[in-house]
């Protein structure tokens, strides 16, 4: 099985609930949505296999994986997850949710775009990109554990943090690798 790799990188996890944990992040290329805000450019991709994944994915000291995109489950497959976790990672996967994901990934972020319902049978963490919609509509979509609003791209904070002081089950999630200005 050969997956289109937009890039692997090491840095900390910038958002939700896991920021400020070293991670290494495979950034998978090709989205089914097509979002103005979105950070990832989707013009240039490699292939990769497995056994190059796996032997770049481990030259890394942390065995956090973040899993984002485009869109992962365009290619996450059983075959990866599993060879992920015999080598020892944490998959969390970042996703829009509008395609399955296998079972066995150990944490699902879902920050839904639009009017979409996530499909996805868990949720851990629904990061909703705060641009003033009715994120309590949205909400009540996505059954999560953890629910995170985040500021679209750092410009409108003070709109955000109202909006949680408001409504306290929120919590807020900030793009913290922008701000301390690493990948």
């Amino acid at each position: 099985m050969a997956y289109r790799v937009n890039e692997i990188f090491y840095s900390l996890q910038g958002e939700g609930f896991f920021t400020g944990t070293p991670a290494v992040f495979l950034r998978f290329s090709g989205c089914n949505l097509k979002c103005d805000f979105c950070d990832t450019d989707h013009s240039g991709n490699r292939i990769m296999d497995l056994p190059d994944l796996l032997k770049e994915l481990t030259g890394y000291p942390s065995r956090h994986l973040v899993i984002t995109g485009g869109e992962p489950s365009l290619q996450l497959d059983d075959r990866l997850v599993d060879m992920l976790h015999d080598a020892g990672f944490y998959i969390q996967v970042e996703t829009n949710g509008t395609g399955p994901l296998p079972e066995d990934v150990d944490w699902v972020t879902c920050s839904p775009k639009g009017d979409t319902t996530a499909v996805l049978r868990r949720i851990d963490e629904l990061k909703v990109v705060y641009l003033g919609q009715d994120v309590e509509e949205i909400a009540s979509r996505h059954n999560a554990f953890h629910y995170f609003l985040q500021p679209c791209s750092g410009e409108n904070i003070p709109e955000t943090v109202a909006y949680i002081m408001s409504h306290p089950h929120w919590r807020l999630s900030l793009q913290t690798h922008k701000l301390i200005n690493i990948q």
